[in-house]
C-alpha cells in the first residue's frame, strides 16, 4: 500500500514539476503611464502640486508591489520600435521644474528602491531660491548602480518655464518663434547638458502648453530631443505611442495610488 501511494506521489510530482504555469507577472497589452510629480515634501504637502515623502514612498511600493516596472524614455522608445519586448506594465517616474527636494527627499528614496527618474529642469532657476544647484545636479547624474546603470536623467522644462502657446501668439508665430524656441529648448538644453551625463533628450511643456503643436514639435526636433512629455491626462499604449505627445497622470497631494493601477486597467 505504502509503495503504491509512494509511486502516485512521484508521478504527481513528475507531472507537476513538467507542467510550466503562466508567469504572473505577464501581461497581453501592457501600457505605460507616466508620473508627474512636482515638490516633495518632508511632512503634510502645502498644496496640491506638491506630495509628502510619505504618499511617494507608498508610490514606489505600490509599483512594486503590483509589478510595475519602472523604465525610462530610452527604454520606451525601444518597446515603442519593436526592439525591445514589454511583456508588464510600466510607469516612467518624472519632476518637473527643479525643487531642492530632489537631492534630499526624492533621491534616497528612488536610491533605496531602485528605481529610475527624470528631472526636467527651469534651466534658468537652477542655483537660486529653493532650486537645486548644479553641483547637485551633477552628482545624481553621476550616480550608477551595480552593473554602471544610471538611474537619474535630466531633461529640459525649457529655459524660462513660459506658456509657449501665448508666446506663438505673441510673437505671431514664424521665424521670429522659432528662435525663441532656439533659446527656450536649444539654449537650455545647451545649458543641462554642460552638466550631465550624457545628453538631454525629453522636453516637459511648460504648465502642458502647446501639446502636439507642431511649431513647438519641430523647434524640439531641430534642437535633438526624441520625447515631449505634456499634461495630457492619459496612459501610453506601446503600438500607438506618439514619443512627442507623451500624456502623464500628475502625482498629486490627494493622489491615491490606486489611480496608477485604474489608468493602466489593473482596477
Amino acid at each position: 500500500m505504502q509503495k503504491t501511494v509512494r509511486a502516485i506521489l512521484i508521478v504527481f510530482l513528475v507531472i507537476a514539476a513538467c507542467t510550466r504555469l503562466p508567469d504572473p507577472g505577464l501581461v497581453e497589452n501592457p501600457r505605460v503611464v507616466i508620473l508627474m510629480y512636482h515638490r516633495i515634501t518632508e511632512g503634510d504637502a502645502g498644496n496640491l502640486y506638491e506630495r509628502s515623502a510619505e504618499e511617494f514612498e507608498r508610490d514606489l511600493l505600490y509599483l512594486r508591489e503590483n509589478n510595475i516596472r519602472v523604465i525610462d524614455f530610452n527604454e520606451l522608445e525601444a518597446f515603442v520600435s519593436g526592439e525591445q519586448e514589454l511583456t508588464t506594465n510600466a510607469a516612467v517616474i518624472t519632476f518637473d521644474d527643479g525643487d531642492h527636494s530632489w537631492y534630499t527627499l526624492a533621491a534616497p528614496l528612488l536610491k533605496r528602491y531602485r528605481m529610475k527618474a527624470t528631472f526636467f529642469l527651469w534651466a534658468s532657476k537652477v542655483d537660486m531660491d529653493s532650486f537645486l544647484g548644479w553641483e547637485e545636479v551633477e552628482r545624481l547624474s553621476c550616480y550608477t548602480l551595480d552593473g554602471g546603470v544610471r538611474p537619474f536623467s535630466f531633461g529640459s522644462h525649457t529655459m524660462s518655464h513660459q506658456y509657449l502657446m501665448s508666446m506663438k501668439s505673441a510673437f505671431g508665430g514664424g521665424e521670429a518663434f522659432q528662435a525663441y524656441l532656439d533659446e527656450e529648448l536649444g539654449g537650455s538644453k545647451v545649458l543641462i547638458d554642460r552638466h550631465i551625463y550624457g545628453s538631454v533628450e525629453a522636453l516637459a511643456l511648460p504648465y502642458g502648453d502647446g501639446s502636439g503643436d507642431e511649431d513647438i514639435i519641430a523647434g524640439a526636433r531641430r534642437h535633438g530631443y526624441s520625447f515631449i512629455r505634456t499634461s495630457e491626462r492619459d496612459v501610453t499604449g506601446i503600438t500607438d505611442a506618439d514619443l512627442f505627445r507623451l500624456p502623464s497622470l500628475p502625482m498629486l497631494d490627494d493622489t491615491d495610488q490606486e489611480l496608477i493601477g485604474t489608468y493602466l486597467g489593473i482596477h
